[in-house]
């Protein structure tokens, strides 16, 4: 038995409570899990609290209470700001912690691609504060129209915009189609929420480029079935709180959300080592960063090459791979035994489009609509990380599948002029036109797999 060893791990997403988890319990290893949240997030659902199919609480759960019933893992909520790789030390906010072994899966933010400006006006899909934030502009742009005199703004805010063709871009879109024309369709008096227009706009060739050519295509039919336009190979050049400019069209907007790609920051200056462009470190076969043993960096932190040419996809399967793995790898190296590779294990790629329609490759295994809907949905229930919330989900689904309706169609943290601008007709002519929330900046999208 080696003596009593430190690990800190940095991020509870799904690669760091991986981690931890193979640490726990074990009575040579003290685990610190540092995380600026004091939740862990199933990801792959926040775009369902953004459509008001689920609530928060339904998808996120405290890490203390994961780990409560294991002494050796303490939880400290807080900020990394540096590291000290050659000094064995870490700065979290005013805590200067040394490490025997650090594990960073700090995950990857939104990237713009040099257009940060747009943040402000084109939130991402990270967090939930994101989530709720897109539920509220989407379920104002509603109560906006409903009251507004002005036919050409009525339109602005019916128009619904989402820039990128990935599974989140994919799951957004139809999730806005569906609220708009289904859960909403009878809500209103002076709107007719089916009216609602929904722009996918996509830069490459076709929809979900992961997957084979034959599911990209049904997904577009699918989406143009309920109702969204699917703009292929147009390029978004601007975005204005008044709308975004895609191909030679500006499609006037108050909601354009954005899910087109994600870069990694700091680590090139914490590690000092090579990082590819979005950022993402260059690790060793067995996850460690070049030069140190006792640090590893994980998840959509991690550029670890895979098969023909292509590197790990930043997932939620593979992160959680990725923790495990390196967890048994600090357990081995404490107990002097080898580890082989860090070997990748892809399940298969999944998305859904709305309503019983969703498309699955499994390796090769093509699934899609309402068998691989529910697959899907299945999937993700498994996998749910708690106690009561699978079922809770499981129970929320089947009422929105059955009676068409959203759970969650909350507008809550309203500022002053939010209010006075939904109270009446009255109020709302009298605001300023062209008045604009301001959006928090946002994270990247991770990518939808089969979850294992």
């Amino acid at each position: 038995m080696t003596d009593r060893k430190r690990v800190v791990i940095v991020g509870a997403g799904f690669g760091g409570m991986s981690a931890a988890k193979k640490l726990a319990g074990k009575d040579d290893v003290d685990v610190i899990l540092i995380d600026k949240r004091n939740h862990h997030l199933f990801q792959p659902l926040l775009y369902q609290v953004a459509t008001a199919d689920l609530s928060p609480a339904e998808i996120a759960w405290p890490i203390r209470s994961i780990f409560s019933r294991y002494p050796n893992v303490s939880v400290f909520m807080g900020e990394v700001t540096g590291l000290d790789l050659p000094g064995r030390r870490i700065i979290a906010g005013d805590r200067d912690l040394s490490y025997d072994y650090l594990v960073i899966a700090t995950g990857a933010v939104t990237s713009y691609f040099g257009n940060d400006h747009w943040a402000m006006v084109a939130p991402g899909l990270k967090n939930i504060t994101e989530a709720t934030d897109i539920r509220k502009s989407l379920l104002l742009a509603f109560e906006r129209a409903e009251n507004s005199e002005d036919p050409e703004e009525r339109r602005r805010l019916l128009n619904f915009v989402v820039v990128g063709g990935g599974p989140t871009g994919v799951e957004m879109a139809g999730a806005i189609a569906e609220l708009a024309k289904q859960a909403l369709s009878h809500d209103f008096r002076r709107i007719d929420p089916r009216d609602a227009r929904i722009i996918l706009a996509e830069g490459g060739p076709r929809l979900l480029g992961a997957f084979p050519e034959d599911l990209s295509d049904y997904t577009r039919k699918s989406l143009e079935k309920i109702g969204v336009e699917v703009r292929v190979n147009q390029q978004v050049s601007d975005i204005t709180a008044m709308g975004a400019q895609i191909g030679d069209e500006f499609i006037p907007s108050a909601n354009v959300i954005w899910g087109a790609g994600v870069r990694v920051d700091h680590l090139a200056d914490w590690t000092g080592r090579e990082c590819d462009r979005g950022g993402r470190v260059m690790v060793n076969t067995d996850l460690s960063v070049p030069g140190y043993e006792d640090v590893f960096v994980i998840g959509d932190a991690a550029h670890v090459p895979w098969r023909d040419g292509m590197t790990v996809p930043g997932i939620a399967p593979a992160a959680k791979q990725q923790g495990k793995y390196v967890g048994g790898r600090i357990l081995d190296h404490m107990r002097n035994r080898e580890t082989p590779p860090f070997a990748y294990r892809h399940a298969g790629n999944l998305a859904t489009i709305g309503r019983h329609r969703a498309v699955i490759d499994l390796n090769g295994l093509k699934l899609r609509g309402w068998l691989a809907w529910w697959f899907w949905g299945l999937a993700h229930i498994y996998f749910l990380i708690g106690l009561r919330a699978p079922a809770l989900v499981m129970v929320q689904w089947v009422w929105s599948y059955l009676f068409r309706k959203k759970g969650a169609r909350l507008i809550t943290g309203l500022m002053s002029g939010e209010v006075s601008e939904q109270a009446s007709p009255a109020s709302s002519a009298a605001s300023s036109p062209g008045q604009k929330n301001d959006k928090n900046t946002t994270g990247g999208m991770r990518g939808r797999s089969i979850p294992r």
